[in-house]
This record gives structure tokens, sequence and C-alpha cells, in this order.
């Protein structure tokens, strides 16, 4: 079968999995799980038999006019580098580890049919983005993910919480999508096709005509698909959603979109030093303040959350310094540490009986009781804190050593400003990663809160997915600098010694700093309860989550207590700590600036409607009305009122007939 073949079968299989699950999910539910794994799995097997094929030699190009479509062709095409081989590998890997994981976490979820089908169309269409060589067909793949998520992530739809975040998420999303559709068309008539090789080859021969604006127009689509500043702040309320599905989003698919699109188009993007310059404030500002954020943060997912928001800043970050080799070996990385502290924290929601909203300063004595997730998350901290020999140690430090290339001089790539804002904001970010990191990993396994009682042993195969993913997250960073560079444009990913110094350090003062901090606090001598909270049933954290979130107690089986003051992210922020678990107010800014003066807007046009147009409309009609009330009462029915006006009527003419001769 040749490589183009499979290439095709690798999107098509989940989309034909999740047909599949859609129709026989009432009517066969044995068929179920099998339809969300298999594909999955066999789309993995393909994308990796694509990429030993495509071996990071030159791209596997193939495309077919589907319908005349006008004077700018739209071909089905794939266009497939290494790029592109290796990042369908980890989008595929992650998700039928996520669809494995979600058989055990959702097994009782009346609602499991059409999650799994949602989430093997998820996968499709990301797939679809990541081999696709013609713009509009990866943007047919770009919104089909957009309504995926809202779908997910509202999965649990009788509460509040899960519909507002489901909105907002496709709300925002689309703020940037329509913007990045101008710059998409704008792009395809500047090169007089939407073909990826074409459109670089245009930019490479300096055929576009404004890159500023179109780079400008395509970042806002990034800077919302990717959530970054300032379009970030619907992922961490998109935690409301099951936390296989926040796995997905965050380590394989929709945010990764965005980071993958400006690495597959950086020429577009480098032909306006201005585009750069925005792109690396957007990664600075993302990075530390996203940081801030996570470090005051109470629950454990929307610390994931922030996580990821400042992990995808360095992407940006890397991409900003022209090094699209560092950004997606980062990208890579982040995919399977990312996936494996999320599936860990569902067997923290699982053991705890908790959910999104618990306070990680709740929890108590879960080291002893998921060892499993214990291990496998600290692996998966370390590699997030950057410690080496961790994988996120030597994909982060490629970043940072790119961006010091470019601050010093060393490359031309990016101007000097973008590489110094990118170096000095991903050092700081360092510190905070481990800092929030550390007082995570001391929350949720030595806490000091309540005990939540025993909810039995985790399925299987969650526990075993944590193991897979774990192995990734320990071995995959220090094979891969040495191999990525082959598969990418060539340039070294290997760790600087100044950067690594620095970066280590920061990560290393800030772990301690926080486990310091800790220390020195003592547990509260009385603990105010909160009121009786149901204890969930044993075994589905899916509907355990969906109840707690619903109740908007902290679901802790018999007593729910006050949360610690003596938490280290308050006394480590101190005044800025309110501040930073607010998101910077960042929503407030958005009500004030965004959702007010629209529904003032509104307000004034139902006002225009109610009271001007109608009462025009009603005034017009008025007059018809009464001359209708005047003739109606001519109309008596007797037949000699009618001839008297008859011969009246005659006369009068008569009369006039007269006149109008005399005066003649």
């Amino acid at each position: 079968m040749t490589t183009t073949t499979l290439a095709v079968l690798v999107p098509l299989l989940p989309f034909l999995g999740a047909a599949a699950g859609l129709l026989l999910g009432r009517t066969a539910p044995g068929f179920v799980r099998p339809l969300a794994v298999l594909p999955a799995l066999a789309a993995l097997a393909l994308a990796a038999t694509v990429a030993a094929r495509q071996g990071g030699g030159p791209a596997l190009h193939a495309q077919t006019e589907l319908t005349p479509t006008g004077s700018v062709p739209i071909d089905l095409a794939l266009d497939i580098d290494g790029f592109a081989a290796l990042v369908a590998v980890l989008v595929a890997f992650v998700a039928t580890c996520v669809q494995i994981y979600s058989t055990g976490y959702l097994r009782d979820d009346p609602r499991y049919p059409s999650y799994a089908a949602l989430v093997s169309l998820f996968t499709s269409a990301m797939l679809l983005v990541v081999y696709s060589g013609d713009l509009i067909v990866l943007l047919v793949g770009w919104e089909v993910m957009g309504i995926c998520s809202y779908f997910l992530v509202g999965h649990y739809w009788e509460t509040p919480e899960a519909r507002a975040a489901s909105l907002k998420a496709f709300l925002v999303t689309k703020l940037g999508d329509v913007p990045f559709l101008i710059g998409l068309f704008a792009l395809g008539t500047d090169a007089g096709s939407f073909d990826i090789p074409r459109v670089l080859a245009t930019v490479a021969s300096g055929g576009l005509h404004h890159p500023t604006l179109v780079a400008l127009l395509l970042l806002a689509g990034v800077a919302g698909k990717s959530a970054q500043f300032p379009l970030h702040t619907w992922l961490p309320d998109a935690m409301a959603g099951p936390t296989p599905v926040s796995a997905l989003i965050h380590a394989a698919t929709m945010v990764a979109a965005g980071v993958y699109f400006v690495a597959r188009l950086l020429p577009v993007f480098e032909a306006s030093q201005a585009a750069m310059v925005v792109l690396a404030v957007m990664a600075a500002v993302t990075m530390t303040g996203s940081g801030l954020a996570a470090l005051a943060q109470d629950d454990i997912k929307r610390v994931l959350a922030y996580s990821t928001i400042g992990q995808l800043g360095y992407m940006t970050g890397a991409l900003a310094v022209g090094e699209r080799g560092a950004a997606v070996f980062h990208l890579l990385s982040h995919g399977a540490f990312k996936a494996l502290l999320f599936l860990a924290a569902g067997v923290i929601i699982h053991a705890a009986g908790t959910n999104s909203l618990a306070a990680m300063s709740r929890m108590s004595h879960l080291r002893d009781r998921v060892p499993d997730a214990y291990w496998t998350m600290t692996v998966a901290l370390l590699a997030l804190a950057a410690i080496p020999p961790f994988s996120g140690f030597f994909s982060k430090e490629s970043v940072l050593g790119a961006a010091e290339h470019v601050a010093t001089g060393h490359t031309a790539h990016a101007p000097g400003a973008a590489g110094w804002l990118v170096l000095v904001a991903g050092l700081l970010t360092a510190l905070l990663t481990a800092a929030y990191a550390t007082r995570l990993w001391l929350l949720a396994f030595h806490g000091r809160g309540a005990e939540a009682p025993d909810h039995g042993r985790q399925p299987l195969t969650m526990t075993v997915v944590l193991w897979v993913l774990a192995v990734p997250s320990l071995a995959f960073g220090g094979l891969a600098y040495r191999l990525l560079p082959g598969w990418f444009d060539g340039h070294d990913l290997t760790p600087t010694l100044t950067t690594s110094i620095l970066g280590t350090g920061l990560a290393v003062v800030g772990g301690l700093v926080t486990y310091g901090v800790w220390q020195r606090t003592s547990p509260l001598a009385d603990r105010v309860p909160l009121g009786a909270v149901a204890a969930h049933p044993e075994g589905d954290a899916g509907l355990v989550e969906a109840e707690a979130i619903a109740t908007h107690e902290p679901a802790y089986g018999d007593i729910a207590y006050a949360p610690d003051p003596a938490d280290p992210g308050r006394l480590l922020l101190g005044p800025l700590h309110r501040h930073a678990a607010a998101g910077f107010h960042l929503d407030a800014v958005y009500s004030a600036l965004f959702v007010r003066p629209v529904r003032a807007a509104a307000s004034l046009v139902q006002f225009l409607d109610r009271e001007v147009v109608d009462t025009y409309v009603r005034g017009a009609a008025a007059l018809p009305r009464l001359l209708g009330a005047a003739v109606r009462r001519a109309q008596t029915g007797n037949v000699q009122t009618y001839v008297s006006a008859l011969l009246a009527g005659t006369v009068v003419l008569a009369v006039a007939v007269l006149l109008v001769a005399t005066g003649a």
C-alpha cells in the first residue's frame, strides 16, 4: 500500500469510527468501546508507518481537485514533512491513550457513546489539520475541532458551569477565527492558490503584498485556538468538561493546532518583523502571566490549564525567534507529559471522590491510596519543571537556547528584541513553573486537608495508560534532541550551557523555595465544617465529577472543610495572589469592554424596535383602519339608501358638468 493511501487512512479511520459510534451507540452498545479504541489505535499504527517511510526526507505531496471552485482552486491535498509526520504520531498516540482511559473513567456514563464518537471526530479533525496541504481543507479541520470542543466541554450540560464553559470556549475561539479566515483569503489571493507549498513559494519570492496585515490576522486565530494572550481565558474554564477531554485538548488537539499552523507557515510570519515582535510579546505575556495565575489556583485542573497556556507560550516564543524545530520539539515533549498530568489528575478525582472544583488544599493521604498516580505524576511534574534528565528539560532548553542565539546576535531569524523578550520571560517562567509544580505535588499528595473516603481501586485501563505515558515523559527528550534535527530543519537542538545552568538553577530555586514555605506552615488547629456532603457512589468518576460540579461543594464524603490559608502560593504571591487567582481580572475587562456594550446596544435596538419601529407600523395601520371603519358604516345593507346615494351622486355630477359647460 502506498504512503499516500496510508496517509489518507490516518484521519479517515477515526472519522469512520465516529460515524459508526453515533449510529450504533444506542442500538448496539456492545460495539461502542471497540469503535472508540480500535480506529484510534489503527490510526496510530498507520501514522507511525507514514512517519517511518517519510523518515525526515523530502515532503510527501499529493493533491486532487474535487470540483472547480473558480480562480483560486481548492484541492484535497496532502503535504507531509517531518513536522507533520511526527505531530500526527503524537495526536494518534494521545487520542488512543485517552480513548482507552475513558473506557474506565466513564464506564457508567449514559452519554459515553456520544462522548467517544466526538473524541474520535476531534482526533480526525486534528489529523486533517496536520496532514492537509491546502489551507481551506485545513480550515475545515480547524473548525470541526471548535464544534467538537463545544460539545465535549459541555458534556455535563446539566451543570451551569459546563454550559457556560462550552459557550465561552466556542465564542472566544470564534472571535479569533473571523480575522483568521480573512487572513487565509488574503494569503490565498496573493499566492493565487491555497496550496501550502505554493503559498510558501510565493512568500519566498516576495509575492506577498501585505505581509504584516496577513500575519497579524492569522495570529488572531492562533491566539484563540492555542489560548494565547489575550484570547486565553476560555481554557481554564474548559476544565468543567470530563478530565480525559482536558487531556486531549491540552496535549494533542485544539491548542496544539495554532502552534502547528505557525510552524507550517513560519515564512509568512518571518516576512514581517513587526509580526515577529508581536508574536514575541504575546508569548512573553502569556508565559509570565499564566505562571503567576497557576501559582494562585487551588483547583488541580485549573493549575494544569494555566500550565498549558504557559508551555504553549514557550512554543510561540520559539516561533517568535524563528526556530520552529524547537517549537515542535517542545510540542511533542509537552504532549506526553501534559496528557499524563491530566490523566493522573483524573485518577486523583476518582480516588478522592472530588471534581475539578475541589481545592488541592482539602486533599489528604492520597500518596498511599493512588501510588500509580503518585509516581507517574511525579515524573510528569519533573518534566514540566524542566528538571534534567526528564523530557521537558531538553525541549524547553532548545527554546531558551534559540532565544539566546537571537538575543546575542548569533542568528538573524528574528529581531533581537524578540530574542530578549522570549529569553527573559522564559527564564522567569522556569522559576514560576517549578514553583507551582512543587506546590501541586505537595498539596495533592502530602496535603493536610480532610481525608476523603476510599472509593476503591482505579480501573486497570486508567493506571496502565499512566505508565505508558510516563515512558516518553522520562525518556523522550534525551533521545529526541539528537534525532529530531534530521526530521526538522537541521538546526541543532542540543541544550546550551548558559541557558541550561540558568534555567535549571531557577527551576531548582523555585521548587526549593516553595517547599521551604510549605514546610514552615502548620496545619490549622481548628477547621470549620462547611456542611455535610453526600458520599458519591464508588467507581464512576465521570458522574462524581458532574454531581460535585452541580452541588458547588467539594465532594469529600461526609465533611467539607474550609481551605487552609497556609498555602505556599498565597504566601509567595502576597497581595498579588487575589488578582492572580482571578486571572488578573481579564474576564472583567472583557465584560466591561465587550459584553456590557453589546448588551447595551442590544437593549437600544430592542427599544428602537419596540418604541419606534413598532410605533411607526402601528401608526401606518391606523389610517387604513379608520377609513375602513368609515366605509363599513356606509355599508348598511338597505337598498333604498344605496339608490338614494346613487341618485344624489348623479345630481351632483350633473350640476358640476353644467357649471363647467356654462363657464366654458
